[in-house]
């Protein structure tokens, strides 16, 4: 029950504030429901407002109307409910109003209905509160009055009878009551009046009626404008055009315009010729107004020599005439339209004499071409003309054509003179076409006309004319030296040789320099390069005249100022003025403890050589040790705090400054700062006395840190590449050795001794191992010394190849005594015990014919069995490389000499070490073999006589 009074009191106070507002267009009814357990209140409020308010224009105040509280609104939550539609109206909580979300257009949401409005629901929570709220919109005249067509086009018969009624569309206002359509107006109002009737359905009918007949001749059309008004204020209307055209009536007959032609023709005129046009005229319009012409009375003469066009009335030849034959004609015309209706004119033909000889002309002297200097009065040609005609036909008028500087001049009967009557120009006219026009007296005049072409030889008597009183041209500094600057321009209007134009520097000095140091131009083209590269900060703009000359005799010439301006680059850096830096010294400024915010701490001033846009600066912070603490004025470089001090800031602060200019590119310079923050000279000092030592090490460690990364990627990349090729130049060999199949001419350089070694083997030998293509793929191991079907090559291929013969049979004839004997046991003995010591041999004719005679400068010659001794040593080495280096040098495919040796004298062979030959797994045992021939050294004369010897026994 407390909350019903409350709301009685809130109702009580509405209807007070209702009655006490301006706004009286609101109602409320007030609905309550009591139920138990529910607490709901429904109110019903009414506005007005008037249609097209712009957003946010106060609709009421629903807090006040309704006794509502603001705080309410709040505290309740307050807000609008729309079913459907749109929200055009939105509350205010805060004020406790509503306003206006939307516009709100009445034709678009009522359309003609009257009244317009619309509803929603404002709902209040704890407890809920339910109240409904109706806006009428009011209609505004923001329509005018709209015909379905903006013209309309009517016919209308000219006999059409008086009181005759013309409907017409009536106009559409969306707007409603006072603001729809109220009147019409018809201008002009003859010969029609308007007629405005109401209708049932509350709508207007609009009809024109005629007042009176229509004459088409009068006015074959009609133009109305009709106007439709509303009731608004202020007043709008609409309009539509009304074309009214007047259909015709054949009510009027042909009318000639003359009664009487009158023609004259002369006897030679071509057939066809139209001779005049006879002209008769309808008031009718259209098939009505149409008239046709026909000969009606005529001589069989005239029928024959002349017709009548039937629909344009023009008369023409249909024959020639003769003067002598008939000099007058006489035809009546008759025209009619496409009724009955017709009239009828008179034409007379006369028949005139021609004339029909024409004078003649003939060039007596002619002089085609004149100097353009020649005097007034030069004579150009002699003319004569004749007429064949006599008496008036006879007479000859003679003339040129005008706004030439020649005058024709009669001098004798019959004979005429062309002369120049004014001074000649070649430069305005090179050529002229002087046309001669000869006429007779006769009637008509007959004519005849000849063209002569004068030329004007040229002279000179033009100087250049430059197409500018002056040049000026723009270039950049920093220019490539011959860059094109400008081309100037000479036209000479003279021509050949006079109009050939060259150009020149005039010699002047330009900051101490000739002009010609600077600049050059082409004589031909004019075309001017700059001869070296210019600086704006030196040099502003160049000012220097430049003269043309033409190859007249005596030559013309004339000058023009030519200005270069140089336009600056940002070349130059910012130059830092303050504070100053030099010798690697950095300045240092102190701030104290105490200092506040926006504290000037320095000042950096820098200035820019260059102008414009190019010397604007800039200041910013690059590095600092605390960027919290200090800023830098983008403007004028000031330095200053941006926070107050504080004991815990360090007191060694380095600011790093950069001056950059607004050039494109843009430059800058680097300034270093040190601030102490401090309030002590002393305590300054210790901080600041390592910041050299600290600055070189920072600006240097990065240069080394890129220069130890490009050292070790150049050789990275260079050991790839390497190791690529080596790859390559291995695989390469390997498929060389294994496909080729040339043939293999192995070849056995001669020994040589080495007189520096002792021991028992105190000779040295080379041996190449030969082996044959796709060797390593084979099988095949050495029986004998050498292959059968190997051929060598040297100095005596005549000799080795009957040995190679030789060695073959005695292969065959194992019992012939030149084969190898076993060794006897004496091989073992020291060389001081053996028969026959080495030191004190034989010479090698003694030593039997196993002896192998020396080749290099031996004390004594070598015994056959040191010089095996020799080939065993380098066996065995062959046999240690190729547990060293692998298969590609296995003994297996090099004869082994240390098997079945024979020493001369002994009854031993030599063998093979069982030690050294257990390697070598792919040989065979040394019994398997046949035996094997000792190898021969290097055919020198001594061993040639050896083996003949040895052959001989």
């Amino acid at each position: 029950m407390a909350f019903l009074m409350d709301y009685v009191r809130s109702f009580a106070v509405f209807q007070y504030h209702r009655r006490t507002t301006s706004q009286l267009k609101w109602l409320v009814v007030f609905l309550f429901f009591f139920i138990h357990g529910l607490d709901v209140v429904f109110c019903q409020a009414r506005y007005s407002i008037a249609e097209e308010m712009p957003e946010g224009s106060f609709v009421g105040n629903i807090a006040k109307d309704l006794g509502i509280e603001i705080s309410r609104l709040i505290s309740g939550k307050a807000r609008v409910v729309t079913k459907g539609g749109r929200q055009y109206v939105e509350l205010s909580r805060d004020k406790g109003t509503l306003v206006v979300k939307e516009r709100i257009d009445r034709e678009e949401l009522c359309k003609q209905t009257t009244p317009c409005s619309f509803s929603f629901d404002l709902i209040i929570e704890n407890p809920i509160q339910l109240h409904r709220v109706i806006v009428e919109v009011q209609d505004i005249n923001d329509n005018a009055p709209k015909f379905p067509k903006a013209y309309v086009n009517l016919k209308i018969i000219e006999n059409t009878a008086s009181g005759t009624r013309f409907p017409l569309d009536s106009a559409v206002d969306m707007d409603v009551g006072v603001n729809g359509i109220q009147s019409y107006a018809l201008s002009p109002a003859d010969p029609f009046k308007l007629e405005v009737n109401n209708q049932a359905d509350g709508s207007k009918r609009v009809e024109m009626v005629l007042q009176h007949e229509l004459d088409r001749e009068e006015r074959h059309e009609l133009k109305l404008v009709l106007n439709a008004y509303d009731g608004g204020s202020p007043k709008k209307s609409g309009t539509v055009e009304i074309h009214i055209s007047l259909l015709d009536v054949n009510d009027n007959a042909p009318v000639c315009k003359q009664t009487l032609y009158k023609v004259e023709v002369r006897e030679n005129s071509p057939v066809g010729t139209v001779l005049t046009t006879v002209n008769a005229v309808d008031a009718d319009g259209g098939v009505n107004g149409k008239v046709s012409y026909s000969i009606g009375q005529a001589n069989e003469a005239a029928r024959n020599a002349f017709e009548v066009h039937s629909g344009t009335g023009e008369i023409a030849l249909l024959e020639r005439l003769d003067f002598e034959k008939e000099n007058s004609y006489a035809l009546y015309i008759t025209a009619m339209d496409i009724g009955t209706l017709a009239d009828t004119c008179k034409v007379v033909i006369d028949v005139v004499d021609e004339n029909d000889n024409s004078p003649t002309i003939q060039l007596m002297s002619f002089s085609n071409t004149i100097a353009e200097n020649s005097p007034v009065g030069t004579t150009v040609a002699v003319i004569n003309v004749e007429d064949a005609d006599s008496g008036t036909n006879g007479i000859v008028q003679c003339k040129i054509n005008n706004n030439i500087p020649f005058q024709i001049q009669s001098s004798y009967s019959e004979y005429y003179v062309l002369i120049t009557d004014e001074i000649l120009d070649r430069e305005n006219i090179a050529e002229y076409n002087i046309t001669i026009l000869v006429s007779d007296q006769g009637s008509p005049a007959l004519h005849s006309n000849k063209t002569l072409t004068v030329k004007i030889s040229d002279v000179n008597d033009n100087p250049p004319d430059f197409t500018s009183d002056q040049y000026r041209a723009f270039i950049t500094e920093n220019n490539s030296p011959g860059v094109a600057v400008l081309a100037v321009k000479a036209i000479d209007a003279d021509w050949g040789p006079n109009a050939r134009v060259s150009y020149f520097l005039e010699e002047s000095d330009v900051m101490g320099n000739p002009v010609s140091s600077l600049i050059s131009i082409n004589s031909d083209s004019g075309l001017i390069h700059a001869v070296r590269s210019f600086d704006y900060e030196q040099m502003k703009s160049l000012t220097f005249n430049v003269t043309a000359r033409d190859g007249g005799s005596p030559p013309l010439s004339s000058e023009v100022m030519v200005t270069i301006v140089f336009q600056d680059q940002n070349d130059n850096a910012p130059q830092v003025l303050y504070p100053v830096q030099t010798g690697g010294s950095v300045v240092t400024e102190i701030v104290p403890r105490s200092a506040d915010v926006g504290y000037l701490v320095t000042k950096v001033v820098a200035v820019d050589v260059d102008s414009g846009q190019n010397a604007w600066l800039s200041y910013k912070l690059q590095k600092a040790t605390d960027r919290a603490l200090f800023e830098v004025s983008p403007q004028n470089g000031e330095i200053r705090t941006v926070r107050q001090v504080t004991d815990k800031d360090v007191v060694k602060q380095k600011l790093t400054v950069v001056v950059e200019d607004n050039g494109q590119p843009s430059r800058s310079a680097v300034v270093n700062i040190n601030v102490a923050v401090a309030d002590s000279f002393p305590e300054v000092l210790s901080e600041f006395t390592d910041i050299v030592q600290d600055k070189e090490y920072n600006d240097n460690l990065t240069f080394y840190l890129v220069l130890a990364l490009a050292a070790v990627s150049f050789l990275f990349i260079t050991c790839v590449v390497v190791i690529i090729s080596v790859k390559i130049y291995r695989w390469r060999q390997s498929r060389f050795f294994y496909q080729s199949n040339l043939p293999v001419i192995p070849y056995y350089p001669p020994g040589y001794t080495d007189t520096g070694v002792t021991g028992t083997l105190p000779h040295m030998y080379n041996y190449d191992v030969c082996m044959t293509t796709n060797s390593r793929k084979s099988d095949c191991k050495y029986s004998t010394l050498g292959g059968q079907s190997v051929l060598v090559v040297d100095q005596s291929f005549t000799e080795t190849l009957q040995r190679a013969m030789k060695e073959k049979e005695l292969m065959e004839d194992p019992e012939s005594p030149d084969v190898q004997k076993p060794p006897n046991n004496d091989w073992r003995l020291p060389p001081n015990q053996r028969p026959g010591p080495s030191g004190a041999g034989a010479r090698p004719e003694e030593a039997g014919a196993g002896a192998v005679g020396g080749t290099g400068p031996w004390p004594n010659p070598p015994t056959e069995a040191e010089q095996l001794q020799a080939l065993m040593a380098a066996a065995n080495e062959v046999s240690e490389a190729t547990a060293t280096l692998g298969p590609r040098y296995n003994a297996q495919y090099v004869p082994d000499y240390r098997q079945n040796v024979y020493i001369p004298g002994s009854t031993a062979t030599l063998t093979a070490n069982p030690q050294q030959q257990m390697p070598q797994q792919a040989l065979p045992p040394p019994q398997a073999l046949p035996p094997a021939e000792a190898p021969k050294a290097a055919p020198t004369p001594a061993s040639k006589k050896k083996a003949t010897k040895k052959d001989k026994k």
